[in-house]
């Protein structure tokens, strides 16, 4: 491991992607059909078509929800 731990972090990236695209495949499909919805919802932030809502509020309502 002394040759990976000397790469640069760009090569150890790839590696990881070339690693982890074997071991699972993406589906060319769903990789484009998320893209789409992600470009949909920044269209919707951008344009103030939603609100957003803070992230400590979102943990808040989460806790508040699942109290355990």
């Amino acid at each position: 491991m002394d040759v990976v731990d000397s790469l640069p972090i760009d090569m150890k990236l790839e590696i990881i992607d070339h690693l982890l695209e074997s071991i699972s495949p993406t589906n060319r499909d769903v990789e484009e059909a998320w893209k789409d919805e992600v470009e949909r919802r920044i269209d919707e932030v951008e344009s103030g078509e939603v609100e957003l809502i803070p992230g400590e509020e979102v943990f808040a309502r989460m806790r508040e929800r699942y109290k355990k």
